[in-house]
This record gives C-alpha cells, structure tokens and sequence, in this order.
C-alpha cells in the first residue's frame, strides 16, 4: 500500500510559481522590498506588458506576491517576510558558476554595487550585510553558536541606538539568512529589518539607483567605525 503525502500537490503548485524565468525574475526584483508597477516590472524583465500581467496573476494567485492598486496604477510586492526568505535560499543554492556571466560593463558593474552592499527584502546583505552580522558577533550582541540569537547586551545596544524592535509579532527577532553572494548568514529578522531601516532613515546608507544596491555613505562609514568598529574600505 503506498501513501502519497496530501501536501504534495500544494508543494508542487508552489514550486511550478518559481519555475519560469520571467516570473523568478519579478521575485528577484521585488527582495528590495519595495512595491513596483506592473509597467516598471514589465521594463525590468523584457517582457510585453500583457505577458507580464499574465505572470502577475499568477504569482499573486498563489500567494507569493501581494497586490494594492491606485487610480489605474497596479502595484505588487513580496507578500511577506517568509516568501522573502524562500526566494533568497533558493538563490542561495545556485551555484556561483551557474549564473549568466555580466554582459557588458554596466552589468558587471551593478553586479558589483549589488555584492558590495543591497537589502536581501527588509535587512542588508552583500559584504555590508556580513560586516555588520560579524561586527554584531564579535562585541558580543550576536550569538550565531545556536542559531542567530540577540543577547542582552545587543538588545541593549539596540536600545542605545534608538532602534524599536518589534517583539509583538510571529516573526523571529534574529534570524540567519544565507548570503547568495558571501555565502555565509547575515543577520534577518526584526532586528536585521529595523537595523536597516534606521541605517537608511539617518542616511547612512543611501540606495543606488532603483536596485536593490545600497551603499554606505561617509556619515555611515564614521558611525558604523565608532558604534561597531567596521571597516568599510572593502565596501566602496
């Protein structure tokens, strides 16, 4: 007597969401965490509007992306923090030679600003991302021993540092979330997402562009040196 599992079919309908490149390509763009028009996606992945729109609707359909409309505009986003994380691990498995190579300078380029430092959703990945998680570990408000775990004196460095975590909710306050690009965790969660918040509300990280890159400007370089002692020379 054989038993197939009842969720199955669940796991691959949610799978076959993934398996298409124009629509993986949306759940790329959309990790910055920020909500885009149908148009601004249809752009960003070379595709027609009406073939985008036909992607959109299943995506949403499925649950992967959220959807809020404007007047006549359509906009979508990642649905939440646990769709964030699925389509960063999955990225996490590629192998690095299996990517596209960069086709022409300016690829390679935003291929560069985007390994340097970029929001993986709602906190900072990249080597920015690594630096802060291990900068965190190594003054001891980071436990990575266990699982990533705040300890008292990180929580009161958050304190300190006018930075709310939000201990309300279902989400873990620190998480390990695989860097597809240094291959190694950075630090996720409410504490990664407010940590990045208050980095970018006081300016010291300021977003390149519309991509996901972020960069770390000359008032952050001072502040993350004094506030965790971290070299940024390796971030420019």
């Amino acid at each position: 007597m054989t038993f197939k599992d009842p969720r199955a079919g669940a796991l691959a309908r949610l799978a076959s969401l993934a398996a298409d490149e124009t629509r993986a390509a949306c759940l790329l763009a959309l990790l910055d965490g920020r909500a885009w028009t149908a148009g601004e996606l249809a752009r960003h992945c070379g595709v027609a509007a009406s073939t985008l729109s036909e992607h959109l609707g299943k995506l949403v359909g499925g649950g992967l992306l959220a959807e809020e409309r404007q007047g006549r505009h359509r906009y979508v986003r990642i649905a939440d923090a646990r769709v964030a994380q699925l389509v960063e691990d999955l990225t996490a498995h590629i192998a690095p030679d299996a990517a596209e190579r960069p086709r022409g300078l300016r690829q390679s380029g935003a291929d560069s600003a985007m390994a340097r430092g970029r929001t993986c959703y709602d906190h900072l990945a990249g080597r920015l991302g690594i630096a802060v998680t291990d900068a965190l570990t190594a003054h001891g408000f980071l436990r990575q021993d266990t699982g990533f775990a705040l300890t008292d004196a990180g929580l009161d460095w958050f304190g300190a540092l006018g930075v709310d975590l939000d201990r309300r909710g279902r989400r873990p306050l620190a998480r390990a979330c695989l860097d597809w690009t240094e291959r190694r965790p950075h630090l996720a969660g409410a504490a990664g997402a407010a940590l990045c918040r208050h980095l970018l509300d006081q300016g010291w990280c300021v977003r390149v562009g519309s991509s996901r890159a972020v960069k770390v400007t000359g008032a952050g370089e001072r502040a993350l040196a004094e506030l965790l002692g971290v070299d940024t020379a390796s971030l420019r």
